[in-house]
């Protein structure tokens, strides 16, 4: 159990602090989907998949909360252009974060403590791409899914349904 999670600090677009018990506006029994995101990737069309589970469970306590990273070369270099191709290009409504690093020794804290939970294939540690998820669970637990696993996968959607109140 992770309880600590909830409360590890990370910094919005505007330079602020905050933390998933703020983004989850102080639930803990509620969801986040976490995901590194970039403008310029393959993956990027997922972008459409994730806002669609936004809007889908937001009012259930859901959110997805996305993290630009240019790890891997493919996205934007402000958070002004990050946040201007998220809205007119996908509409994205969900939060979208400041740039962080998600490998190496600069890695943001909130990921180093994600990156210890394995995907259903056993990955754990290494980000391998743009668009890894996590879903984060009520209580602190974490279920890692692959970059290519698209956000509206049966195996993503199951473990939302089964946690959120109905």
């Amino acid at each position: 159990m992770r309880a600590d999670i909830y409360d590890i600090p990370f910094q919005r677009m505007d330079g602020s602090t905050t933390s998933l018990t703020h983004v989850l506006g102080g639930h803990r029994d509620h969801l986040a989907l976490v995901v590194n995101v970039a403008s310029r990737c393959g993956l990027t069309p997922q972008y459409t998949a994730l806002e669609q589970l936004q809007k889908t469970y937001a009012e259930r306590g859901f959110t997805v909360v996305g993290f630009p990273s240019n790890q891997f070369l493919q996205e934007l270099g402000s958070n002004e252009a990050i946040s201007e191709f998220c809205s007119t290009t996908y509409g994205v409504t969900f939060p979208v974060m400041d740039r962080i690093r998600v490998n190496g020794r600069r890695t943001a804290p909130l990921y180093e403590e994600l990156k210890k939970t394995a995907d259903p294939g056993g990955h754990d540690g290494r980000i391998r791409w743009n668009f890894e998820k996590f879903l984060v669970l009520p209580g602190g637990d974490v279920r890692r899914f692959e970059p290519r696993t698209v956000p509206d996968d049966p195996s993503i959607v199951g473990e939302i349904e089964t946690h959120l109140p109905r």
